[in-house]
């Protein structure tokens, strides 16, 4: 209690700074599967929204859809940190991402008095993407490719982002599945670290903000006190070519470094298990997490987040 006042202090330019700006949230299903975890980071949530920050809040449910194949008798597959989805794992991840989860996340929100609502990327016609064709891929950094058909996985082509704004700016905090479509209506599984990149993109979001069960991006996996917490888009590759980067790790830099591209001003990773993450990261002169911009300064991590909104530079 006695560093409150302090930490108030450190926030006031932060809550200047952000007022009526769009945050996207990134969760994933390990946070959601718990439920006080999941009330803290809502908790968070309704917090920043109190001080005028719009939030879309974007999640996954990974583990969830992996024991419900299992229940069902279906071994899930995975490579390079993305789900083979055939026909049966596709209504897998129609029942456990737009129905379970989406409804727990809901819940959470009216426990803290704060008005959502559930959608996915088929809602209003958010979000249109194609059938991933067969393809060569590397199952880890290095490895020997091979060649995958990920199924009913969908790799985004556009995003109309005006059923998120009519909602914002009714008030309401969109929660939205990883889930689209095709032109045609076929229903496709895409990562929800890219849904997220791509509506943040759209909608020129202030932060991506990936809520994991990691402290972040480390300098060694096995190393929990090895953050990085503060890093740029070339730093990034050349961690991945020293083959640091693996499994889940690899979408969520990738939709970090490509939301960064596409517009967002600054990305972040953080650890949701921690009560208070994202305040810490968001309002704290240090953070908690790794911050991720396109091109680091000769700066601290606290003189980047308050940097001038960069200039734009045409293509």
């Amino acid at each position: 209690m006695t560093d409150s006042p302090i930490m108030l202090k450190q926030a006031i330019p932060y809550i200047r700074l952000y007022k009526g700006k769009i945050f996207v949230v990134k969760v994933g299903g390990r946070i959601v599967g718990r439920r006080d975890m999941l009330d803290n980071l809502i908790e968070d949530i309704c917090l920043l929204q109190q001080v005028g920050v719009k939030i879309v809040l974007v999640h996954g449910g990974g583990p969830q859809a992996t024991e419900m194949s299992r229940k069902l008798g279906l071994e899930p597959e995975i490579i390079a940190g993305r789900r083979v989805t055939d026909a049966k794992t596709l209504e897998v991840a129609k029942m456990v991402y737009a129905g379970t989860l989406n409804i727990d996340i809901l819940s959470s929100c009216r426990t803290h008095h704060s008005p959502a609502v559930g959608i996915s990327g088929v809602d209003g016609g958010l979000i249109t993407a194609h059938k991933r064709q067969k393809g060569m891929v590397e199952k880890t950094p290095g490895a020997e490719p091979v060649e995958v058909d990920f199924g009913f996985v969908g790799d985004i082509d556009k995003v109309n982002p005006k059923v998120l704004n009519h909602l914002l700016e009714g008030g309401l905090t969109p929660v939205v599945s990883c889930l689209g479509a095709d032109e045609e209506g076929v229903i496709l599984n895409i990562n929800a670290d890219s849904v997220a990149q791509a509506i943040a993109g759209a909608l020129g979001a202030e932060k991506l903000v990936i809520v994991t069960d990691t402290e972040g991006l480390l300098k060694d996996a096995s190393d929990p006190s090895s953050l990085v917490s503060y890093t740029d888009a070339e730093e990034i590759e050349t961690f991945k070519r020293e083959g640091r980067l693996t499994g889940g790790m690899l979408p969520k830099v990738d939709a970090c470094v490509k939301a960064l591209r596409g517009g967002v001003r600054r990305t972040h990773i953080i650890n949701g298990t921690k009560p208070g993450a994202l305040l810490r990261e968001i309002f704290t002169n240090a953070g908690c997490g790794t911050m991720i911009v396109e091109r680091r300064e000769k700066q601290t991590y606290q003189q980047a987040e308050l940097a001038p909104e960069p200039q734009a530079v045409s293509a």
